[in-house]
């Protein structure tokens, strides 16, 4: 299972940007989506997930910027970013939680999209 994302870029603050991950290989099912993301000198953070139903949390500082959607048929999970802050700044990693047709379950992650927001 490949996990490809895209669509990151420098904007400047207040500025949108669209990420999408496509994820393709042995794909059985896939259960939760997201994305993560990773600013400089900092650790790895939750920014929000959605279900196979649509069900979506966000963390707090992307609550009413971010919104998250998924296509099933395509495998692809989206980020739209809006209003989008200096703090925004970092790499963004997609994820998905996968049964593969042999039936393992795992979490697979795409090799992450840099976004720059300049003020």
């Amino acid at each position: 299972v490949q996990l490809q994302a895209c669509g990151g870029g420098l904007v400047q603050a207040g500025g949108s940007l669209r990420l999408s991950c496509a994820a393709s290989g042995s794909i059985f099912s896939i259960y939760d989506m997201g994305w993560y993301r990773q600013a400089p000198g900092k650790q790895r953070e939750l920014v929000t997930v959605i279900t196979s139903r649509g069900r979506a949390k966000y963390a707090d500082s992307v609550k009413d910027r971010f919104t998250i959607s998924r296509d099933n048929a395509k495998n692809t999970v989206y980020l739209q970013m809006n209003s989008l802050k200096t703090e925004d700044t970092g790499a963004y990693y997609c994820y998905a939680d996968v049964m593969d047709w042999s039936g393992v379950k795992g979490d697979y992650w795409g090799q992450g999209t840099l976004v720059t927001v300049s003020s």
